[in-house]
């Protein structure tokens, strides 16, 4: 016959209590967080947009300031004095005018360019093709995405050459490439914009439903009157959507008018020009401010069309 079991001491009963005694305050806090989702959120969100703040609001905020700086004339050194010569000069040079209305322009011209080419693309894809060649368009759409942006450019600076593609293609017929210039802008941006317009068209077009589409067929109207009346107001946003990616893209770009452009020049070149050989950082700020504050309206205009929602 063994020995009695021996009776259970404090030990366990010591380490339990001291157990719940350090996990209350971690459970209370768990507690509290559980009771408040927008304090969890804004804490998993407080280290991006500390970041957002400190390295994109801090580096625009650090632009307008330069911008109201100056340069010495001969040592090139930035002058810490506040003053409006640079807007002055950018606002009353033709020069600069004549930029900034070419860039505005080259920039709406690629919008309204992908806009048509996408939408017929996207309306199919969403509307007509089937699940596996939906996906497969889908793919094709992002292939150029993940090409160079320089090889592209300079694909099209060969096929638009005098003896390139375009070239070989339209001297049957008579014609001839458009050279180097704004029109050649103009394709080589809507090209490499094009993926940006046609993705959120698509996003569009699949919340469209295909019972508003037969329901305007049964009534009566023809399809121009389904598209106008149906299909582009509520495909609207989308439209817009995509329209902040290639017009703000196409803003601020000055690669592709260096490589296709010839001798035209937009506000991102003279931006360009003025950090590296005119040493005139402040005034390369001043017009770099030119497209934040056209994007500032265009944003503040779309905002109504519910195209934020799209994005």
């Amino acid at each position: 016959m063994g020995p009695p079991p021996a009776a259970p001491g404090p030990i366990p009963h010591l380490v339990e209590t001291m157990t719940t005694t350090l996990d209350s305050p971690r459970r209370k806090a768990s507690a509290y967080l559980y009771r408040k989702p927008k304090l969890r959120l804004g804490i998993l969100l407080s280290a991006p947009m500390l970041w957002l703040g400190l390295a994109y609001l801090g580096a625009l905020a650090a632009l307008f300031v330069t911008a109201f700086w100056s340069t010495d004339v001969f040592t090139g050194q930035v002058v810490t004095e506040w003053s409006l010569n640079n807007f002055v000069t950018l606002f009353s040079d033709a020069v600069y005018r004549t930029i900034t209305l070419r860039t505005v322009g080259i920039a709406a011209l690629v919008t309204v360019v992908t806009a048509i080419i996408a939408f017929p693309m996207a309306f199919y894809m969403a509307k007509f093709a089937s699940p596996r060649a939906r996906r497969l368009l889908v793919i094709a759409v992002m292939t150029p995405l993940w090409a160079s942006y320089l090889v592209k450019a300079y694909a099209w600076r060969t096929m638009l050459s005098g003896n390139g593609v375009l070239h070989w293609l339209l001297n049957p017929f008579g014609l001839d490439t458009p050279g180097y210039g704004v029109l050649a802008t103009v394709i080589t941006l809507s090209y490499l914009w094009l993926p940006y317009m046609i993705l959120p068209i698509y996003a569009g077009l699949e919340r469209l439903p295909n019972s508003l589409v037969d329901a305007s067929g049964d009534l009566g109207a023809r399809p121009f009157r389904t598209f106008r009346s149906v299909v582009l107001p509520v495909t609207f946003p989308a439209v817009v959507a995509g329209s902040i990616f290639t017009f703000s893209l196409s803003l601020g770009d000055y690669i592709a008018v260096k490589i296709v452009g010839g001798t035209s020049q937009m506000l991102g070149n003279v931006v360009y020009d003025n950090i590296g050989a005119a040493n005139n950082l402040p005034f390369a700020a001043t017009v770099a401010t030119v497209p934040v504050v056209i994007m500032l309206a265009y944003l503040a205009a779309v905002r109504r069309t519910g195209a934020l929602d799209n994005l």
